[in-house]
């Protein structure tokens, strides 16, 4: 029977402190009487080498994957802020016009 210990383990990456678990494999006690500790050990070993091997992957596929999602947000929110200087300008704009015609009223129906 193969169990999973996770042992709780702290770890700097990219300038942060954070807690992982780090799985280390142990089987059972039938496991080392039927095959030996020097094979069950060396399975073991495997075992947790192959978790060290595809956490990294993942660790290294998962940075790439946030990098591009953190350039695409950026990307979109420096184009939604150029789109949002534009409208105020355009706001500016259709608000002095509008008070200059109120303006222009309000003479015109004074002068009658």
């Amino acid at each position: 029977m193969l169990r999973m210990s996770p042992d709780l383990d702290e770890r700097r990456y990219a300038g942060d402190r954070r807690k992982s678990f780090r799985v280390t494999a142990k089987l059972s006690r039938k496991f080392y009487e039927r095959f030996g500790d020097e094979l069950t050990n060396e399975l073991v070993e495997w075992f947790n080498q192959v978790d060290a091997t595809y956490r990294s992957d993942f660790r290294d596929l998962f940075q790439v994957n946030f990098d591009r999602l953190d350039a695409k947000l950026e990307q979109r929110v420096s184009h939604m802020e150029a789109k949002m200087e534009q409208m105020k300008a355009e706001l500016l704009r259709w608000n002095f016009l509008f008070w200059i015609g109120t303006l222009g009223t309000v003479v015109a129906v004074m002068k009658l």
